[in-house]
């Protein structure tokens, strides 16, 4: 994909994840100008904090996983990257989350891989369910799983080919995180993998070979 393509379809996914808790503030704000009661204006201030809550965890999120979130270092530290997903995942309390990612620091391309590989998981469990993520390292790779169970699960097939192949057959805001996914870690000479369609769990798993000192190999 075209780099001007990709990054058209990254501000289009931001923005549209973005329209609605800023829409509540907005909302939230003509509420609390008109209305007199005090109650309702502690409803309608109660609303706004739990829409700019919202809006922050979201660009913390993408800050992360889209931009240059962690600063310039290499290397990053996955803690980082655990409040992210909780901020998007864990506050609505629809899906329970498992982490199982050491302390020790992640290459930047493998955090940003990991948080799109748990976005596009976490958007499948349509009514919610539990997401666990898990990444190991060792001298030679790095290995990234990630395991989604629910109700309903529900990834496009489309997602699939974008991920796995980098597929043009979607070409969308919401094909972004795959698109990047299939990107970053073809980049750094890795793989995706992905369980069956009709499986009623979800896996994704990334394979990434480690050069020295743990970076990411860069073809």
């Amino acid at each position: 994909m075209d780099p001007v393509e990709l990054a058209s379809m990254l501000c289009s996914r931001l923005c549209h994840d973005l329209l609605s808790p800023v829409g509540a503030l907005n909302n939230g704000i003509e509420l609390l100008a008109d209305e007199q009661d005090p109650e309702m204006r502690e409803r309608c201030m109660e609303l706004l904090a739990d829409s700019a809550a919202a809006t922050a965890n979201k660009l913390k999120f993408f800050r992360l996983a889209f931009g240059a979130g962690g600063g310039f270092d290499d290397l990053v530290d996955p803690r980082e990257a655990r409040g992210a997903i909780e901020g998007i995942y864990g506050a609505a309390k629809r899906i329970e989350l498992g982490w199982m990612v050491g302390d020790e620091r992640l290459p930047k391309g493998a955090v940003k891989l990991l948080l799109n590989l748990a976005m596009l998981a976490g958007d499948a469990l349509v009514r919610g369910g539990r997401l666990d993520i898990g990444a190991e390292q060792s001298a030679n790779a790095l290995e990234i799983v990630i395991r989604a169970e629910g109700p309903r699960i529900l990834l496009d097939p489309a997602l699939r080919d974008v991920m796995v192949n980098g597929s043009a057959t979607m070409v969308e805001p919401r094909a972004a995180g795959a698109w990047l996914a299939q990107a970053l870690a073809a980049d750094a000479g890795g793989s995706i993998q992905l369980s069956g369609a009709t499986e009623p769990v979800l896996m994704i798993g990334a394979t990434l070979p480690l050069a020295a000192e743990g970076r990411l190999t860069q073809r």
